[in-house]
């Protein structure tokens, strides 16, 4: 097949080029000053391409540089022969086939010493950084930091199972193919939440999800509380999580959680159950689980599972039925090593039409309840050990945050333990490009890609972090579940 040459470059104003909503490449500021340096020094060589419709498919970095610079228009290239599928993959083809290049760095420093002391040439427009032509031309080469190998021990990823830093990227290629391992035990966690578990969707709209006997996701109409809700039409394997109604637990997430901040065979308290997540990864992880939960359909479909998973496990999860502000009396027994917990969301999620539940409540009704089932739950754990919650905001009616955030940190500490660790969990992007547009231009509303993941210790830290022992990540896989 002969390759189609695109032989017109066109000169098109930059307000009419459309930016493509899914592109993958990120620009820094530093780039993009780079770039724009570059076009200064050069001449704007590279044009911008682009579909029949004035979308961008390559050129964004350089977009952005000729606004920096005050450009009023670009060349573009026009690739009309393109097929939809060919445009995505050309976004990610141009940047990443770029990247596959090396260097012989022989010549590069011959090339680059030549340019600074025979032409006098200002090298810092090739693009390199002032430690790499420092590193080049006095002719060592760079050892480029890497968060992964800084330790004479092993890197960190060895050691800890990832980099415990403040950013936990559920984006990465190794998240998502140990959140598949652990999917593949057969971990369902969006069942129990059935006909009256309903909820509502992430742009406010009232949704209910639930399943029939055979399992079978339920499509249409129902009224509850003189609401229209609709169904979710969608089949439990193909049900991921946010995007596609009501939310599930990201196990890599509760994986890190156990091995960083609780002992091997410990116990864990978790106010806010839910879905059969947490309790699972607990057990397969030699933990003891002790999750509560309101909701007795739920509590049901997480006992047939953990049957089905952790049936030959030392330490199969357990489940509690009831109103967590009673958990004092139902859990009085419990010896927590640690608490993980992630709490509803408050109206964001409504699972259900009980009105012990509190995503049914008005916010400060919820916020009351709130603090008083995170006090309780504290109240279970043992001195000098560790509490997660993974929470995010949630916006009121007007679409201003409650600071829900905030009031998690404050509910930990009226219960008596310190704000020890914060951390960001960067999580799927998904369909977010497609909304935020419209949202932003109507509201100012960025688009939300993270949960915050906030850490507090009963007691001392260090005798906490004693008390947890090495971390163990180099634990036998699990066989799937059939």
């Amino acid at each position: 097949m002969t390759p189609v040459i695109p032989e017109r470059i066109e000169r098109l104003p930059l307000e009419k080029l459309i930016p493509y909503a899914n592109n993958s490449r990120t620009h820094s500021d530093e780039q993009v000053a780079q770039i724009a340096a570059s076009i200064r020094e050069f001449g704007f060589t590279n044009p911008v391409l682009i579909n029949e419709a004035d979308g961008i498919i390559a050129g964004h970095g350089r977009i952005l540089a000729a606004r920096k610079l005050g450009l009023d228009g670009v060349p573009c290239i026009r690739l009309s022969h393109l097929t939809e599928a060919q445009r995505r993959a050309y976004v990610i083809a141009d940047n990443k086939l770029a990247l596959n290049a090396g260097w012989d760095e022989e010549l590069l420093r011959v090339e680059l010493t030549a340019l600074r002391d025979d032409f006098d040439f200002d090298v810092g427009l090739t693009g390199f950084g002032s430690a790499e032509l420092e590193a080049l031309l006095d002719g060592k080469k760079e050892e480029e930091p890497n968060p992964q190998n800084e330790s004479k021990n092993g890197s960190l990823s060895d050691r800890f199972g990832c980099p415990p830093f403040s950013v936990l990227n559920a984006r990465e290629g190794w998240w998502q193919e140990r959140k598949r391992h652990w999917i593949a035990q057969g971990i369902k966690s969006e069942l129990g939440r059935g006909e009256n578990g309903f909820h509502a969707a992430p742009g406010g709209s009232p949704m209910v999800s639930g399943y029939d006997k055979d399992g079978k996701r339920l499509t249409g109409l129902k009224n509850i509380g003189g609401q229209r809700l609709t169904y979710v039409s969608m089949a439990p394997e193909k049900y991921s999580g946010p995007e596609s109604g009501t939310s599930i637990f990201d196990p890599v997430l509760c994986e890190l959680a156990y091995r960083w901040f609780s002992p091997s065979g410990g116990t864990i308290i978790d106010p806010f159950a839910g879905g059969s997540v947490r309790g699972i990864v607990a057990s397969k992880l030699g933990r003891r689980y002790v999750g509560h939960e309101l909701r007795p359909e739920q509590v049901a479909a997480n006992r047939e599972q953990a049957t089905q998973i952790c049936g030959m496990d030392a330490l199969p999860p357990v489940w509690v039925e009831g109103d967590s502000r009673n958990m004092d009396k139902t859990c009085h027994d419990v010896e927590a090593d640690m608490l993980l917990t992630c709490p509803p969301y408050a109206d964001l999620e409504v699972y259900s039409d009980d009105p012990a539940d509190l995503s049914t409540l008005g916010y400060p009704d919820f916020r009351d309840a709130y603090f008083e089932i995170i006090g309780k739950a504290c109240g279970l754990l043992k001195p000098d050990s560790f509490a997660v919650c993974v929470v995010g905001e949630v916006r009121d009616k007007k679409g201003n945050y409650y600071d829900f955030v905030g009031d998690t940190v404050q509910a930990f500490r009226d219960a008596g333990l310190h704000f020890y660790n914060e951390a960001i969990l960067v999580t799927a992007v998904g369909s977010l490009p497609i909304r935020a547009g419209k949202q932003f231009s109507s509201s100012r509303k960025l688009g939300k890609t993270h949960q915050n993941v906030l850490v507090f210790v009963k007691g001392d830290g260090k005798r906490a972090a004693q008390r947890c022992g090495e971390v163990e990540v180099d634990v036998p896989e699990q066989e799937p579940t059939e």
